[in-house]
């Protein structure tokens, strides 16, 4: 599954795609961060000749990773069933954005955040219907199709045969045949800069004509942060609720922001970000879904933006 090396070195250029790989089976930054510690504690804790028989050290951390993940997507959903409202993956910032702007800096550990590539296995509707398969069918189709390991190496994550997981994979890529195309960035990036102007202008005319009559908003916040617990359906209830927001919360800034690779909005009050949406456009230009995320502890990426 990796590069062939023994060195101290070697496992340490691994830490990268590892991250990259658990962001996508997990969904959560400080949850992919954790396994990929737990798989380095693992292999720091194998004697010196028993690393020194193991032929490829990234084959072997991908393997403990993917079961790390594994075991923590079988638990997630019990604690998904008691978690106040709507769940949300992690949303992702851009890093060369917020550098740009002054905002993080060189100094200090790397956060795992600015390790993940920004790609479409990233973009915050294809990690959704990824919260829609098994466990073993994430696992299966992360691995194989995201990041194209054998279905023979997948068998050892899994404990299945290779055929047990393509069939798997299978089933997972049917899911995600249902999910539509993302509209191009720069057609993205009109309707969310649009979609911002006519928030702060109040303007529901304008969201209602830029929102799809069947548009479904859903938040995140956890219960510690208030927002709705159940999705909002329909571009008009959606654009009321928009515009009602922006009534009761002045002094609010909303900024158009990279949001897991694509165009999206961060709100922000007295310089701190409080809610990051993450807005899909269809290829016509309507805003289908929009995805809130409130809870601060999924916000952490975002607090060193300037």
């Amino acid at each position: 599954m990796a590069r062939v090396g023994t060195g101290t070195e070697e496992t340490a250029g691994e830490r990268r795609q590892l991250i990259n790989v658990a962001y996508r089976l997990l969904g959560s930054v400080t949850e992919a961060e954790d396994a990929v510690q737990d798989a380095y504690a693992r292999w720091y804790g194998l004697s010196r000749s028993r690393r020194e028989e193991i032929l490829s050290p990234g084959a072997w951390l991908t393997t403990v990773t993917g079961r790390i993940c594994l075991d923590l997507l079988g638990s997630a959903r019990a604690r998904r069933e008691r978690y106040i409202g709507a769940w949300l993956p992690e949303p992702l910032p851009d890093r060369a954005e917020w550098d740009r702007a002054g905002g993080a800096g060189s100094a200090g550990p790397a956060d795992p955040a600015d390790q993940i590539v920004l790609d479409e296995s990233v973009a915050m509707a294809f990690l959704v219907v990824l919260e829609s398969m098994t466990p073993a069918e994430r696992v299966a189709f992360v691995l194989h199709d995201v990041f194209r390991y054998p279905f023979a190496e997948i068998a050892g994550v899994l404990g299945r045969t290779p055929a047990a997981c393509k069939q798997l994979a299978s089933s997972a890529r049917r899911r995600v045949g249902d999910a539509r195309v993302p509209a191009p960035a720069a057609t993205g990036g009109d309707v969310v800069r649009r979609v911002k102007e006519a928030w702060e202008t109040k303007d529901i005319t304008a969201l209602v004509g830029l929102l799809d009559p069947a548009a479904v908003m859903t938040a995140d916040g956890g219960g510690m942060v208030g927002t709705v617990l159940r999705p909002v359906a329909g571009g008009a209830r959606i654009a009321a609720y928009m515009v009602a927001i922006a009534d009761r919360a002045p002094g609010l800034e909303l900024l158009a922001r990279s949001v897991n690779g694509a165009p999206g909005l961060v709100a922000r009050r007295a310089g701190a970000v409080v809610t990051v949406a993450s807005l899909d456009v269809s290829a016509d230009g309507l805003v289908t879904r929009v995805w809130v995320t409130r809870n601060p502890e999924k916000l952490r990426p975002w607090t060193r933006e300037g």
